[in-house]
């Protein structure tokens, strides 16, 4: 583990392997580096990849109070370790704050890539209630940690036996432990999950050739993902060098051996 500081001062942990062109890991709601630990090691034949703890999480600090610019500044700061230029691959509502870092740093992200931004853009699925993000904060500000990660899961689609069975399951205490970064998430993804795809114009700016990819299933049942591709192909008609690309037989979650070569074609031309 190594550590780098943002500009106010937050120390970010993060983890780098391997060897090639730089490639940071920005990772969903609730993952630390940890979680991304398989796929570094998948890229690493072809790639310097960083994989970081997120503020808030793992070993990376936190400070008061929370701005979206503040984690793209988080980025700044791996890309300026790695050099001064970077790819970016961002999963979740780490693409979207990847997506921001492509738009406040269009010098210093040379190709993006983004798998499965969950917005909501129309009538899909039910858009997440007006009063998510503070909802959030209110449940951890309480005490109640596990409620507010279950409310998380309800709102992004998990049904009610799933979330019951992961209560119960060793890795719920690590999910209570990131909590209170939900709501980071939620202020990340804004006004995006609303049912209008119109915020999404807010990245129409954003020139840094990308790849938009998704899946095909959705907490282990197609039908449940049309949301995810509906936004996906609006986000890559909105960019102004972007490509979509959808992946057989993939959930939110995609399998390395699937998600890397495509990774590999897109950021180095193979």
């Amino acid at each position: 583990m190594k550590k780098v500081i943002s500009k106010d001062g937050t120390p970010i942990a993060f983890d780098q392997s391997g060897q090639g062109p730089a490639l940071i890991l920005v990772a969903g709601a609730t993952a630390t580096r940890v979680a991304e630990a398989s796929l570094a090691a998948a890229l690493a034949p072809r790639f310097t990849v960083f994989a970081y703890d997120r503020r808030g999480r793992g070993d990376s600090g936190d400070t008061a109070p929370y701005a979206v610019e503040r984690e793209v500044e988080d980025i700044e700061a791996l890309i300026n370790e790695a050099g001064g230029k970077a790819f970016v691959l961002g999963h979740s509502s780490g693409a979207v704050l990847a997506l921001e870092a492509a738009r406040l740093l269009p010098a210093k992200i040379t190709k993006l890539a983004l798998y499965e931004p969950p917005f909501i853009i129309d009538d899909s699925r039910p858009p997440a209630p007006d009063d998510y993000t503070q909802r959030l904060v209110d449940l951890v500000s309480s005490g109640r940690r596990g409620d507010a990660v279950a409310y998380f899961m309800t709102v992004v689609g998990a049904p009610a036996e799933m979330i019951a069975q992961m209560r119960q399951s060793p890795m719920w205490p690590g999910l209570e432990a990131v909590a209170h970064t939900l709501s980071y998430d939620g202020t990340i993804m804004g006004d995006t999950m609303s049912g209008d795809p119109l915020p999404l114009r807010k990245w129409a700016s954003v020139t840094v050739p990308t790849l938009v990819m998704d899946g095909t299933v959705f907490m282990g049942r197609a039908e449940n993902h049309g949301f995810l591709r509906h936004g996906a192909q609006e986000l890559a008609a909105i960019l102004p060098d972007a490509q979509h690309r959808t992946l057989e037989g993939q959930d939110h979650g995609p399998a390395d051996d699937v998600l890397v070569p495509v990774l590999q074609a897109f950021f180095l031309g193979l």
